[in-house]
């Protein structure tokens, strides 16, 4: 699927055209996975942090690590735990050396939810499979290059 048929329009330059390649699959892939993630009832946000969370386990881990971890930078962080904790796949507790601080931990129930989902990577890939491992590698340099 080329970017030209998709968006059917005229691009100023390849650097305008890269731009909106990127933002339009951006979207193509976050669909792919909301429809992952639908049958368990999160959102692809909500995965992020669970995924972080997992990543630190058995340790807490405050709000701003989690906003720091995020890929998407605009997420309201604390609303995403509020409703992984009202689905009891977190924890959250006041630090008993700052009361200002809380520490949110990912709960059982919450790492086998991961574990069900993990079931579901090989699916996730293949809608990557149209690139080599080779052309992936490439790809992610070229990204991290981009970004500078």
């Amino acid at each position: 699927m080329k970017i030209d048929d998709e968006v059917k329009g005229k691009f100023r330059n390849e650097h305008h055209k890269l731009a909106v390649n990127i933002i339009f699959t951006h979207g193509w892939l976050l669909n792919i996975h909301t429809l992952i993630f639908k049958p368990f009832k999160i959102t692809p946000n909500q995965f992020n942090i669970l995924r972080i969370l997992r990543g630190q386990h058995p340790n807490p881990v405050t709000v701003n690590l989690l906003k720091e971890r995020m890929l998407d930078k605009m997420s309201d962080a604390s609303r995403l735990v509020e409703r992984l904790r009202e689905k009891g796949f977190v924890e959250r507790n006041i630090c008993s050396k700052d009361r200002r601080r809380v520490d949110i931990k990912i709960t059982e129930k919450g790492l086998k939810l991961l574990e069900k989902i993990d079931e579901y990577n090989e699916k996730i890939d293949s809608h990557l499979k149209n690139l080599t491992s080779k052309e992936a590698a490439e790809l992610n340099a070229l990204l991290d290059k981009l970004r500078g």
